[in-house]
């Protein structure tokens, strides 16, 4: 029933670690794409917006 001694400077500096890995971790998933991924989402990106407005209707204005 003895009870175990936890220095709490160590163990602070545990979980400061564990936290600097889990946001290392979660900025690998966000900004860890190589430029060509870069480039690709950006040209779908551009292709989907110019489908967009290829299908706008353009009003003619008021005062014409």
């Amino acid at each position: 029933m003895g009870a175990e001694v936890v220095n709490l400077r160590q163990f602070k500096k545990a979980k400061n670690r564990a936290d600097k890995d889990r946001q290392a971790d979660q900025n690998r998933l966000s900004h860890g794409r190589t430029k060509a991924e870069k480039e690709l989402t950006r040209l779908i990106n551009e292709k989907a917006e110019m489908a967009h407005d290829q299908g706008r209707i353009e009003k003619p204005k008021a005062n014409e």
